[in-house]
């Protein structure tokens, strides 16, 4: 039997901000933006590329919901953004505003750097290291 994680529910304020985030400063694509009634949609957003999970823009419905916006894992990081261009992506995501809670750093597993999304969650971006090649001594 093959299984996976396939979207990720991402509390948001409002759709069309977290696409436009999603879309522009991350680069994401719109997979499906389907309206369900009462204002309510169905909007999955993806990396591109059909690998891993997407995310699904789920906007809050309670003001308990809005207060988690931003915060959905108490101050750790959220998600984890793989590339295999780790300073493309960085760069592009600078220069769409994209805050970041500290500088790109080496780390055993890669090449990493903590942003936060619109909301204040945070954020990997991960260039993993290639682990058939002999470790590199700095990035």
């Amino acid at each position: 039997m093959a299984r996976s994680i396939a979207l990720l529910a991402l509390v948001v304020r409002d759709y069309d901000e977290a696409i436009t985030f999603f879309t522009e400063a991350l680069r994401f694509t719109v997979v499906e933006d389907t309206p369900l009634g009462a204002g309510k949609r169905w909007v999955v957003v993806s990396p591109g590329e059909d690998r891993g999970a997407a995310l699904l823009l789920a906007r809050a419905a309670t003001p308990e919901q809005a207060a988690h916006a931003g915060n959905q894992t108490g101050g750790r990081v959220f998600l984890f953004l793989h590339t295999d261009d780790f300073w493309g992506d960085y760069h592009a995501m600078q220069a769409r505003g994209v805050r970041f809670a500290e500088p790109p750093r080496a780390e055993p597993y890669g090449r990493v750097v903590v942003f936060f999304d619109l909301y204040g969650n945070k954020w990997d971006l991960v260039q993993p290291r290639d682990l058939t090649a002999p470790p590199a001594l700095s990035f």
